[in-house]
């Protein structure tokens, strides 16, 4: 049997489509959580008001965690 192996170009490829995945992974982990540090200034800011003045950050902010985590490069099949 012959063990395939990844040529030089084809490794370096995948590791750089790696460190992009992970790259982008983080920006939007971060921008989710500029956007919370917005929110919680809207809510110390409009006190007793927050739940109708902040409701679009908020919104937001909810979409953003469910849709941004931080994902690893591999996926294991797990049938």
């Amino acid at each position: 049997m012959t063990e395939f192996r990844p040529s030089m170009d084809e490794y370096r490829q995948t590791i750089k489509a790696r460190e992009e995945h992970i790259r982008e992974s983080w920006v939007r982990a971060m921008e989710a959580r500029i956007v919370r540090t917005e929110l919680q200034k809207c809510y110390r800011g409009e006190g007793v008001n927050h739940l109708e003045n902040c409701r679009e950050l908020a919104e937001k902010y909810t979409a953003m965690i469910r849709d941004n985590k931080i994902k690893g490069y591999k996926i294991i099949d797990e049938e």
